[in-house]
């Protein structure tokens, strides 16, 4: 399952970033990881601060995302007697969260929020990660969804590290936007106006993405497909 599963992971990230629950409040995030303030359309940040806790912040959600995904690991590596269960019921579930991401299941349990609101004011890197681990903790829904259908991937994985690269993964997909766009907006807040035309087209891709990943699972190809691309990779070498 590894290099697909990562591919998926990765990908899972990047679109869960441009989700509408998250993407929207990104200069709010950055105003308050450097207590900077928008003004006149425009941010006035310090961008030696931006730059730093940006870095502590994403590592702040890397940890939580990667202790999620061992725990993950850990829970199926003991239920192993019933993996081929636990894949079919992943499978179903990742598909029925990939529906309700595209709009197409509109199950008011999963567009249940929750948020966890944080006072704290970093004023460090170590604070940052703080927060990052805040955010974390306390994801909206549309994130939600893309975020268990990672771990109920990793649920199913051959082993320990392998959910931990799977959670990795969905971490760095998050990360490499999250760091680019705070970096862009922070000279000016016209990129966030053009992307934010798109965030619900977005929304149904990240849906459709899941909903092939659910199907791939459930279906057992996805052990096929990673076979075949470690053979390929053994034989171009």
């Amino acid at each position: 399952m590894n290099d697909i599963g990562i591919f998926f992971a990765i990908a899972s990230g990047i679109l869960s970033f441009f989700s509408p629950c998250v993407f929207p409040l990104l200069p709010a995030y950055i105003t308050h990881l450097t207590g900077g303030k928008i003004e006149d359309s425009k941010m006035q940040v310090d961008r030696t601060k931006l730059y730093i806790r940006s870095i502590g912040f994403i590592i702040g959600f890397g940890i939580i995302f990667i202790a999620l995904g061992a725990s993950a690991s850990f829970i199926g590596k003991i239920l192993m007697n019933y993996r081929i269960l636990i894949m079919q019921i992943a499978g179903l579930l990742i598909i029925i969260f990939g529906l309700q991401m595209a709009g197409l299941l509109k199950f008011k349990l999963l567009m249940k929020e929750k948020r966890i609101q944080s006072e704290l004011k970093p004023k460090s890197i170590f604070s940052s990660v703080l927060l990052g681990m805040a955010f974390a903790s306390g994801w909206s829904p549309c994130v939600g969804l893309a975020l268990s259908s990672i771990l109920l991937l990793a649920s199913a994985s051959d082993t320990l590290s392998e959910g931990i690269f799977l959670l990795g993964a969905y971490s760095l997909g998050m990360a490499i936007p999250f760091f680019i766009i705070s970096i862009v907006i922070s000279y000016s807040l016209k990129t966030m106006k053009k992307i934010n035309k798109y965030l619900s087209k977005l929304a149904f891709v990240n849906g459709i993405f899941m909903v092939m990943l659910g199907f791939l699972v459930l279906s057992g190809q996805m052990q096929k497909i990673s076979a075949w691309l470690s053979a390929y990779s053994l034989f171009q070498f």
